[in-house]
């Protein structure tokens, strides 16, 4: 009887603490924490997000970059962080679902993180070298064939192993039947820093207006749209599916804010409905557009449970077809 009783004040007072938490949230600034380097799509969307985001939740909200390890060391940070909602990552299933999958020292789940909302949707291009004898789909398989049989295979970044972009580059050897050669780096800025110098041959990633800027001042050049059809921002740009070898080649990658699986329900309502306010933001719908992106649908809380748990599956599946392991 004692157990129950003290039981039964334990639970009470947790739940007292959790209310009284959520009356009060965000007593202190909430930091949006980014796990790639400043000068990247991502760093960019914190940063026109976090404006809007202030004036819904009437609290300074910060951005804050934590490269490393494929995001897994800033994902690590929110799970150390108290369950208050006021440290909010802000990623992908890179660094939550796949992450875990590719990088043994990673030792959380994706099921420890609970997806708040969805902001964006990006669709993705192969970016090249200026000088890669390749302008579509076909000639870019060409050359990675040829290159292959003669030792040399291309050279594809990624934001680190185990990530989205790496699986990409993985499957992009698969269907083509040659191998390239993957370079991770710890943020996009620094990866296409070297595209511009030639260091490396190609980059599949989501992309903003500068990048587009790059390629029509020759700095860079972009190959193919990762789409069935050419994308809004890259009109002059070939679909894969305007070639053969590299048809049905389509992806897109969301990006969402994520808090620990353990953080108050009333907390994580008042987080939800601040961040469907912000999907209402012109400003912040028209800089999501200048980067190719579109913005998420709004979405209660059931329907981000529904949406991560889809992500996990197809991205554990795409895991599964190269036969990701460890390392």
């Amino acid at each position: 009887m004692k157990f129950t009783r003290r039981t039964a004040l334990l639970l009470s007072s947790l739940c007292l603490t959790g209310a009284a938490l959520a009356q009060t949230y965000p007593s202190k600034p909430v930091t949006l924490l980014v796990p790639y380097p400043p000068g990247g799509v991502s760093d960019v969307i914190a940063r026109k997000v976090n404006v809007p985001l202030q004036k819904a939740l009437n609290q300074t909200v910060l951005v804050d970059n934590l490269g490393g390890a494929s995001g897994s060391i800033a994902a690590q940070k929110v799970l150390n962080a108290p369950s208050d909602g006021v440290l909010v990552f802000q990623g992908s299933p890179n660094e939550l679902i796949l992450a875990p999958l590719a990088i043994s020292a990673v030792k959380y789940k994706s099921e420890d993180f609970r997806l708040v909302h969805n902001i964006g949707v990006s669709p993705l291009a192969i970016f090249a070298r200026s000088d890669l004898p390749a302008n579509n789909g076909d000639e870019l398989a060409a050359y990675i064939i040829k290159m292959a049989k003669e030792g040399k295979p291309l050279t594809y970044a990624s934001v680190g192993n185990g990530t989205f972009y790496h699986l990409l580059g993985e499957q992009m050897s698969k269907v083509v039947g040659a191998p390239m050669t993957h370079v991770p780096y710890k943020g996009g800025a620094p990866i296409v820093a070297d595209l511009m110098g030639k260091q490396i041959d190609i980059f599949m990633t989501p992309y903003a207006a500068p990048h587009i800027e790059m390629a029509k001042t020759g700095k860079l050049k972009i190959i193919g749209a990762l789409s069935a059809t050419r994308q809004r921002m890259l009109p002059d740009v070939p679909a894969v599916d305007e070639s053969k070898a590299l048809k049905g080649f389509h992806y897109t990658i969301g990006t969402g804010y994520y808090v620990k699986k353990d953080t108050p329900e009333a907390v994580v309502q008042t987080l939800n409905k601040a961040l469907s306010e912000v999907l209402t933001d012109a400003e912040l719908r028209t800089s999501l557009q200048s980067q190719g992106s579109e913005m998420a649908p709004a979405m209660n809380l059931e329907a981000a449970a529904k949406a991560y748990a889809a992500d996990m599956t197809q991205f554990r599946a795409i895991a599964k077809s190269i036969n990701l392991q460890p390392q």
